[in-house]
């Protein structure tokens, strides 16, 4: 039993705050007690969309508020040069899932792409995974594909499926094509007969600029029309970015019970659209937030795009209270992955949660300390980070790994 006591506020969701103690008590979890004098409690955020292998290829020239046409061959050229394989998704993993802890992630999408011809696909998702589960982090690794040849691709995440043990909550699997504009509709009904199959969520990213003009060039169609006709819109389904829908596709993704995620922090700087989110909440979608991957988004700080997401919500609709965004950013994610035991810390949550620190000088003057989470102090990181009632990081280091070690692995691996 963990006792976290003296808060100044609790974040229970995003209708319901207290303050003062939060006794945690789950199956395996660690006992004793978290100070949380002068901080602000709330659960663990949720990415709900990241690609962690990106992580080792962050600022590549080539790659900065470029056209995707010209982004995706500066990115495959790289990850040419480095080979992937098992121990560059470890490393890279590695560090990404630390970078998340660090800034209060909890649970990680990762939405893999690159799995070049004749890979070890299982090694790649295994180490993908025991990097996550060794820095004691939640991970959802999503066997994606983009140009995959549609029979290898689903035979790669049936064995993957047989392969990984999902039993302890730490880790879930998912299936998701990179989109319409590279996939073609064989791989999206053959990986979506293997989540059928296995109860798995399905994923894919949609109506970003390039998405609609690739889907409009080759099929005379928009993705959202593609994708009704393929079997993808259906409640089992996320769709992330959505910068470039129109409103009566919002009608009918809100029919079919898909779920949503925002990613600011990609799209915004990259010149790919900004999704209209509160048009897309309005209209009854549960959204999301995740930061994709290094190759757009050089950080994979989710309360920092929260930020991003409240100051870009005017230009394309309605201001977004900093709540509500947090909300997205916790139980609007979890919602997408089909976790109602994350994103809130009600009785039943998983133990997952974060202890804000709100007493310094980037706080100071703050009227409203869980406001000021994501107005104030925009590099803002947990003190304490707790994952299924185990603390993780503690004064801001990680508890299960030295960081400088898991940057100079990565760095031997791919050098700068």
């Amino acid at each position: 039993m963990l006792t976290i006591t003296g808060a100044t506020a609790i974040f229970v969701d995003e209708f319901t705050e207290r303050a003062g103690d939060l006794v945690v008590d789950v199956d395996g979890g660690g006992d004793g007690t978290l100070d949380a004098s002068g901080c602000v409690v709330t659960p663990g955020l949720v990415n709900a969309h990241h690609h962690l292998l990106q992580s080792a290829f962050r600022t590549l020239p080539g790659t900065r508020g470029v056209p995707m046409s010209e982004w995706l061959p500066a990115m495959a050229a790289a990850y040419g040069r480095a080979g992937v394989d098992a121990e560059l998704a470890s490393a890279a993993a590695s560090v990404g899932v630390a970078e998340g802890l660090l800034s209060g992630v909890t649970t990680i999408a990762d939405h893999h792409l690159t799995w070049p011809s004749g890979s070890d696909t299982v090694s790649i998702a295994r180490a993908t995974a025991d990097a996550a589960r060794a820095l004691g982090g939640r991970l959802v690794f999503v066997r994606g594909s983009a140009h995959d040849d549609p029979q290898e691709a689903a035979l790669s995440a049936e064995a993957i499926v047989n392969a990984l043990d999902t039993s302890d909550g730490m880790l879930q699997l998912a299936v998701g094509p990179a989109g319409v504009h590279s996939d073609s509709r064989e791989t999206f009904e053959l990986l979506g007969q293997v989540a059928a199959k296995h109860g798995l969520r399905r994923r894919t990213q949609s109506n970003e600029q390039v998405d609609v003009a690739i889907a409009l060039e080759k099929y005379g169609k928009r993705p959202i029309d593609l994708l009704e006709e393929w079997g993808w819109l259906a409640p089992d389904v996320t769709l992330a970015h959505l910068c470039d829908v129109t409103p009566d596709e919002i009608v009918r993704l809100a029919g079919a019970g898909i779920t949503a995620t925002h990613a600011p922090g990609c799209d915004l700087p990259m010149g790919w659209g900004i999704a209209p989110v509160s048009a897309l909440k309005a209209a009854g979608i549960t959204v999301g937030l995740g930061t994709s991957g290094g190759g757009s988004n050089d950080a994979g700080h989710l309360l920092a795009d929260a930020r991003l997401a409240m100051q870009v919500a005017p230009l394309v609709g309605q201001p977004l209270a900093a709540r509500e965004v947090l909300g997205m950013a916790t139980e609007g994610s979890s919602r997408g992955l089909g976790r109602p035991e994350l994103g809130h810390l009600r009785p039943g949550s998983a133990a997952d949660l974060c202890v804000w620190d709100v007493s310094g000088v980037a706080d100071a003057g703050v009227a409203d300390p869980v406001a000021g989470l994501l107005w104030a102090n925009p590099g803002r990181r947990p003190k304490h980070v707790v994952v299924n009632g185990e603390v993780v990081v503690r004064d801001y280091r990680l508890v299960n790994a030295d960081e400088q070690e898991l940057v100079e692995r990565l760095r031997l691996r791919v050098p700068a």
